[in-house]
């Protein structure tokens, strides 16, 4: 009998071994951001999503694979995007927004998910929309209905009345009581519990005001430190991290003070502040980039006056903040509040973070290993590497010497899937 199970074990397994859908990658060189170093003519070999091998061109390769090479081109693991807002359309600023109908903000969320991934970005940390949009948005990817990145969703932004995650851009008569909004420690436990119920996998505060949010001070803390503990206890006891919207300096010490994970923009924090962030570990995810397309497109697309204002205020500290913090070493992720400006130009940002400071490999990694470690995913994400998905770009080029090759990914393969082939 014990032998008879063996032997029937044993073809099932040759039986599933050969149904296997199996994907070699080769290419003339690899970006290895663990290691800081770039590989030769190396090869990948992807197995039902996971890679299963990472070796040199030439290995040995299983029977029936299927083979893709890529002559002159580099290989990366898939680009993540620590901060966007898939169901944003920053062509519709201010209160132009109020034009459209609820279900819009999702319908427009899958083609900017399809432009995200075609644009070299796998994996996307989602943090805030509204009516839960962003985890429909991940359940359709992830059911294979609509292409798109592998979706990390916040749902709602949380925030006190009147602050940052709040509606504040309209009359008492049309006030109600927002999904984000919670006043208190108690409250703020209520809300996680409630956003984790509906598919939150990560919590985002606003702990302080900012550019978008109407007559508010961008750099004014909004969240007690009573309030963000009472978020870092709640969703750390369930497994999630945590990121705080924060720009000015009271709000970025209380959000490490307390527990936060990542801290979004940083714009205003001070040198002391850098370097308890860098004592602490607390990763910086700042959107340098955008502050170009604010600045360009004005009031054009609907942006109110008073936001402008406050980009022009804080966009160019921001900048200088950015490269104090890359001197001092302040663990850094890749983060562009992709739809303040438009999805799809997400690696644009690679380019201003390298004028400000970061070497190429440092920016890559950013985008790679280090968001990997900061969403808790690196068994997953963040490195061409066994066990991993078999998410990888490819572009023409070395993107080490030109970090500008990443605004034109010629290869995107998610989990063993080439979602885009643009040679």
């Amino acid at each position: 009998m014990i032998a008879r199970f063996w032997i029937v074990g044993a073809l099932l397994l040759s039986a599933g071994a050969a149904r296997a859908d199996t994907l070699v990658v080769s290419a003339d060189r690899m970006i290895d951001p663990v290691a800081g170093r770039s590989v030769d003519a190396p090869q990948v070999v992807v197995t039902d999503g996971r890679i299963v091998a990472v070796g040199h061109r030439g290995d040995p390769v299983p029977a029936g694979a299927r083979m893709l090479a890529l002559p002159g081109m580099t290989l990366l693991p898939g680009l993540i995007d620590m901060h966007v807002h898939l169901t944003s359309v920053a062509e519709i600023g201010g209160y132009r927004g109020l034009d459209y109908t609820d279900s819009f903000w999702t319908a427009a969320g899958v083609g900017n998910a399809l432009k995200t991934l075609r644009a070299g970005f796998t994996t996307v940390r989602n943090v805030g929309s509204n009516n839960f949009d962003d985890v429909g948005l991940r359940q359709a990817i992830d059911e294979g209905f609509v292409p798109g990145p592998r979706i990390v969703t916040a749902t709602y932004a949380l925030g006190a009345t009147g602050g940052h995650c709040d509606e504040t851009g309209l009359p008492p008569r049309f006030d109600h009581r927002e999904a984000s909004v919670f006043n208190g420690p108690d409250e703020a436990r209520a809300r996680v519990r409630f956003v984790h119920k509906y598919g939150a996998q990560v919590i985002k505060i606003c702990a302080t005001g900012g550019v978008f949010s109407h007559a508010d001070t961008v750099g004014a803390q909004q969240l007690t430190a009573e309030e963000i503990r009472a978020i870092t206890d709640e969703a750390h006891m369930m497994g999630l991290k945590v990121a705080a919207h924060a720009h000015g300096d009271a709000g970025i010490r209380a959000a490490i003070d307390n527990g936060v994970d990542t801290i979004e923009h940083v714009s205003l924090a001070s040198a002391e502040t850098i370097a308890d962030a860098k004592k602490r570990g607390a990763w910086f995810d700042m959107d340098i980039y955008n502050d170009d397309y604010i600045l360009a497109t004005g009031t054009s697309n609907g942006t109110l006056p008073d936001s402008i204002a406050k980009e022009r205020e804080i966009g160019r500290k921001q900048r200088e903040t950015f490269r104090a913090a890359v001197r001092a070493g302040v663990p850094m992720i890749f983060g562009t509040d992709a739809g303040v400006y438009p999805h799809g130009d997400n690696a644009r940002q690679f380019a201003t973070m390298v004028a400000w400071g970061m070497t190429p490999m440092q920016a890559i990694q950013a985008a790679t290993v280090n968001a990997g470690r900061a969403l808790g995913r690196e068994t997953d994400v963040g490195a061409i590497a066994v066990g991993r998905y078999g998410d990888m770009i490819a572009v023409k080029g070395d993107p080490l010497s030109d970090v500008r090759l990443l605004q034109s990914v010629a290869v995107v393969i998610k989990g063993g899937v080439v979602e885009k082939d643009a040679r």
